[in-house]
């Protein structure tokens, strides 16, 4: 039996499922750029096309048509590209929305801003439906006190894929009451108030198996800094994902998101024995393991693979092609 088809149901088999990093590019050049660094790194990560803070104000229409162009192009070769709306409050969410949704090629996901609470999430996904993008995940940013206060519920909306942290208007939010050190480097990881929302949200997602995406980091030329603060998102603070603003930064987050070599080998050892067991107990270096622990290694196993840039693996073939060759990327899609 398959490790996902003996350990998990398929609701929580999907909860991991998404690339450790969220690129977001609204610059045309930039977009461009990080749709071809994807088609040489792999589906290691997603591109988001921002249509929101991206987009020039009063230039929203001429972006979402420049956005629906790039979606239905060949440079979107793996289908992981998807696209950061306006707020639903405004005057063009709807035809920006309408706009992107004629491509050709849907997005992977839509980036929900802003919303206040549970209600706006709601509505959007209304909207959204009426609109023929019913079968569309839903991300949300969660930088307001209302979806704060609303978070686990908004993480178990059926229309959430993933919730992501908005730093920095979280942060203006507060008028003052929050030093401006807290919306850069490690101060964001400081302050009691900004580390009670990241854990708040890490931990409405994995109640509700949805993926947390962890902020912005804003100094995208300092790799040590950055480097730390990925490590910390992922093993501190729970977070599965974390957003990219740079194309510097793809790489080091996607490090920091993959397992080490030795915890990737003692994952193997462990879910090779326990199929061998027929996923019964067994013993491990004198330690005990079970269904509960083997699920621990599996999801070491699956992010190795998730991780893993193009042309590479941190598996052996013959068990990447045992546990992963119907999900391989299809040659057409990689030439």
């Amino acid at each position: 039996m398959h490790p996902r088809q003996a350990l998990f149901d398929p609701e929580e088999a999907a909860g991991n499922a998404l690339p450790v990093c969220d690129h977001y590019a609204g610059v045309e050049v930039r977009m461009r750029k990080s749709l071809a660094l994807q088609a040489e790194l792999g589906p290691v990560f997603d591109v988001t096309l921002d249509n929101e803070d991206g987009a020039p104000v009063g230039g929203e229409i001429d972006q979402a048509h420049l956005i629906k162009e790039l979606l239905g192009s060949s440079a979107n070769r793996f289908g992981r590209v998807g696209v950061r709306l306006l707020p639903l409050g405004h005057a063009r969410f709807a035809d920006v929305a309408t706009i992107v949704l004629k491509s050709p090629r849907a997005p992977a996901y839509l980036m929900l801003p802003k919303p206040r609470g549970l209600t706006d999430v709601q509505d959007a996904a209304r909207a959204l439906d009426s609109l023929g993008a019913a079968a569309i995940p839903l991300h949300a940013l969660v930088e307001t006190h209302g979806a704060l206060r609303e978070v686990f519920a908004i993480a178990a909306h059926p229309r959430i894929q993933s919730l992501s942290f908005g730093l920095m208007d979280f942060v203006s939010a507060h008028r003052g009451a929050i030093p401006a050190s807290a919306m850069a480097g490690a101060g964001q990881f400081d302050h009691p108030l900004v580390v009670r929302a990241k854990l708040e949200i890490a931990a409405a997602c994995h109640a509700a198996a949805k993926t947390p995406s962890h902020s912005v980091f804003t100094e995208f030329k300092d790799t040590k800094a950055l480097e730390a603060a990925a490590d910390m998102a992922c093993r501190l603070l729970g977070y599965t994902r974390m957003w990219s603003i740079h194309p510097a930064q793809i790489k080091p987050i996607v490090e920091a998101f993959a397992p080490t070599v030795a915890e990737v080998e003692e994952a193997i050892t462990i879910i090779q024995a326990a199929q061998a067991a027929q996923w019964a107990p067994i013993s491990h270096h004198a330690t005990l393991h079970d269904r509960a622990s083997y699920r621990y290694h599996w999801q070491v196993i699956e992010r190795a693979r998730s991780t893993s840039f193009q042309g590479g693996s941190e598996l052996p073939a013959e068990l990447a092609v045992a546990w992963f060759a119907a999900e391989a990327v299809p040659a057409s899609a990689a030439t």
